[in-house]
């Protein structure tokens, strides 16, 4: 997925999540740009990277051109 078509927003919430979970903003950059995609429901999608330590994923809602990220957490 081509992600400079969209406006990607991530949501306060998800990052001050993150950082709780100490998921670095670099990790959360990188899953959006190298992850692969799921799809479910009408407008959502996940981004999911795995690693050899753990797996990121990135949950959003795709409407539109914009993309808005409103949870990140690590398996």
């Amino acid at each position: 997925m081509d992600l400079s078509k969209y406006e990607v927003e991530i949501s306060r919430h998800a990052f001050i999540q993150a950082m709780a979970r100490g998921i670095h903003p670099d990790l959360i950059e990188n899953t959006l740009l190298t992850g692969s995609v799921e799809h479910f429901g009408k407008h959502g999608v996940k981004f999911i990277c795995e690693s050899e330590k753990r797996t990121i994923i990135c949950v959003g809602q795709l409407k539109g051109m914009a993309l808005k990220i409103f949870t990140v957490e690590a398996i």
